[in-house]
C-alpha cells in the first residue's frame, strides 16, 4: 500500500458532525492529554537548554583541561538535564512516566501527533529563523489530531481503515466510535459508494469557541478528485478594492458584503456585556470557567464571530468557483494582507474583506479543475491608461490619489472608471502584452 506522500492527488474536507456527551468528555480528554505532551516537550527541552548553557560557561571559567567540581545545586541540574534527556528520547517514554495517559480512552496517535507537531515547529523555526515553540494554554475552543491507519488491508479506501465512513452520514472515529455528521459533498460520497481507491491521512477533531465540532480530513488518492474543466476561452483579470469586492476587466463588479460591519454595533454591545461580566466575576472573587453568565456571554460573542466567518468563507467560496469555471486564466495582484494592515485608517475593512483567503482559493480550485491563475506585481496597474499607455505620475502628469475612483487620460483623453482600468492592465501584465513603464516612459 503506498504512503500518503507518494499518491499523486491530495484533497481536504471539512464535516460537521455532533457528538455525545460522552464523545464530548473523549475529546476533552484527547485535547488536554496532547497539550500536557506537547508543553512537556517545550518546558523540559527548554530547561536542558537554559541548564546546558550554565554549565557550560562554569566548564570555561575552569582551568583547561579540568573538570569542575560541582556543587549540590548544579548536581541537581545535571541529573535534571539526563533524566529529560531520557524521557524525550523515545515519543512512548512520556506516556510510560505518566499514568493518566494510559488510559483507554486516550488515542496514542494523537500524542504522537501532539510531539510531532512540536518537532515540526522547531524545524520551521529553524527554517525562518522566529517562532519558538510556546507553551499551548487553556482554551475555550478544543482540538486534537489523530491518523487512520490500515493495519491488514492491501488496499486503501474510506471504509475499511481505522477511521472510516459506515455511510453517508455517518463516520467511525479512534476512541470516539460513530459520530453523526452534517453532510458529504457529492464527489466524496460517490467515491464512497464506487469504493475508489482513496486513503485517509490525518483527521483532526475539533471543537470552536460557539460549542460547534468539525471533522477534517487529508485524502490522497492516485485518481484525481474532480474532472478537469472544459476550456472556455475566456481569460479575466480582477481588481479588489474595499469599495466593491472585485471589478472584473468585463467591467462587471461584486459588491462589497461587510459581514463584520453588518453586525459591528451588535457585537460591540455583547463584548460589552462580556466585559462587564468579567469584571463583577473578578470582584465577587469567582473563577470566570465556573462563573455561568460569563460562559452565557462568552457563548454569545463567539457565535456572533462564527456566523461572519461563514458568511465571509461562503461568499468566497462560491465567488472564486465561478471565477475558476467560467475562466480559462484568473489574474489578480499579489497582495499581501500583512502590509496593508499597517494603514491603520483602512485596517479593519480590509481585514473584513478577505482577500488573501479569496486568492488562495482562487489558487488551489484553477489547480484541481485544470485551470490557470497567476497573481502579478500591481505596480502602475491603477496609475497606468490602458489606451495608450500613460502613466500618471510620470513625464509631469499628476500621480492619482486613493479619492480619485475615476479620471481622464492627459495624453488621449480617454475617460476611465480607475477599478475597471486597473483590471484590464492586470489583464494585460497578466497576458505579458504590457511592456515595461520605465521603457515606455524614456
Amino acid at each position: 500500500m503506498k504512503q500518503m506522500s507518494s499518491l499523486a492527488y491530495h484533497f481536504g474536507i471539512k464535516l460537521r458532525f455532533y457528538p455525545s456527551s460522552k464523545q464530548k468528555k473523549i475529546i476533552k480528554l484527547n485535547y488536554d492529554a496532547q497539550r500536557f505532551v506537547y508543553n512537556s516537550y517545550a518546558e523540559r527541552n527548554r530547561t536542558n537548554y537554559h541548564a546546558r548553557r550554565f554549565l557550560a560557561v562554569k566548564q570555561i571559567n575552569a582551568m583547561p583541561f579540568a573538570f569542575p567540581i560541582l556543587n549540590d545545586y548544579e548536581a541537581k541540574l545535571a541529573e535534571t538535564v539526563v533524566a529529560n534527556d531520557e524521557l524525550l528520547a523515545k515519543p512512548k517514554n512520556i506516556r510510560d512516566a505518566y499514568s493518566f495517559l494510559r488510559v483507554k480512552e486516550i488515542d496514542s496517535l494523537a500524542l504522537a501527533n501532539a510531539i510531532q507537531n512540536y518537532r515540526k515547529a522547531w524545524n520551521h523555526y529553524r527554517k525562518i529563523g522566529h517562532g519558538i515553540p510556546t507553551f499551548h494554554k487553556k482554551r475555550s475552543d478544543w482540538s486534537y489530531q489523530t491518523n487512520c491507519q490500515y493495519p491488514k488491508q492491501k488496499e486503501a479506501y474510506l471504509d475499511n481503515g481505522t477511521a472510516k465512513f459506515i455511510d453517508a452520514k455517518h463516520v467511525k472515529l479512534p476512541k470516539l466510535g460513530v459520530i453523526c455528521i452534517a453532510g458529504l459533498r457529492k464527489l466524496i460520497k460517490d467515491r464512497l459508494l464506487k469504493r475508489v481507491s482513496t486513503r485517509i491521512g490525518t483527521v483532526t477533531i475539533k471543537k470552536t469557541a460557539g460549542d460547534q465540532f468539525y471533522l477534517s480530513m487529508q485524502l490522497g488518492s492516485d485518481i484525481a478528485f474532480a474532472q478537469k474543466l472544459p476550456k472556455t476561452q475566456s481569460q479575466i483579470g480582477i481588481d479588489l478594492n474595499l469599495d466593491n469586492f472585485l471589478t472584473d476587466s468585463n467591467g462587471a463588479m461584486v459588491a462589497n458584503p461587510c459581514f463584520y460591519r453588518q453586525v459591528k454595533k451588535k457585537l460591540a454591545h455583547a463584548q460589552s456585556v462580556l466585559s462587564r461580566r468579567q469584571r463583577r466575576a473578578k470582584q465577587e472573587g469567582h473563577n470566570l470557567r465556573m462563573a455561568k453568565n460569563y460562559q452565557k456571554q462568552r457563548l454569545l460573542v463567539a457565535k456572533l464571530h462564527a456566523k461572519i466567518c461563514r458568511q465571509r468563507e461562503d461568499f468566497l467560496q462560491v465567488l472564486s468557483t465561478a471565477l475558476i469555471k467560467k475562466h480559462d486564466l484568473v489574474v489578480a495582484e499579489e497582495l499581501r494582507s500583512k502590509n496593508l494592515l499597517k494603514n491603520h485608517a483602512l485596517s479593519q475593512a480590509i481585514s473584513d474583506v478577505g482577500w488573501r483567503r479569496f486568492l488562495n482559493m482562487l489558487a488551489y480550485k484553477a489547480k484541481l479543475y485544470g485551470k490557470e491563475f497567476q497573481t502579478i506585481d500591481p505596480k502602475y496597474t491603477t496609475q497606468r491608461c490602458h489606451n495608450c499607455g500613460t502613466i500618471m505620475g510620470q513625464n509631469g502628469c499628476r500621480k492619482l490619489k486613493l479619492k480619485d475612483r475615476e479620471w481622464t487620460c492627459p495624453m488621449c483623453q480617454n475617460y476611465h472608471i480607475r477599478d475597471w482600468n486597473a483590471a484590464v492592465n492586470i489583464l494585460e501584465k497578466g497576458l505579458g502584452s504590457w511592456k515595461n513603464p520605465k521603457k515606455q516612459a524614456a
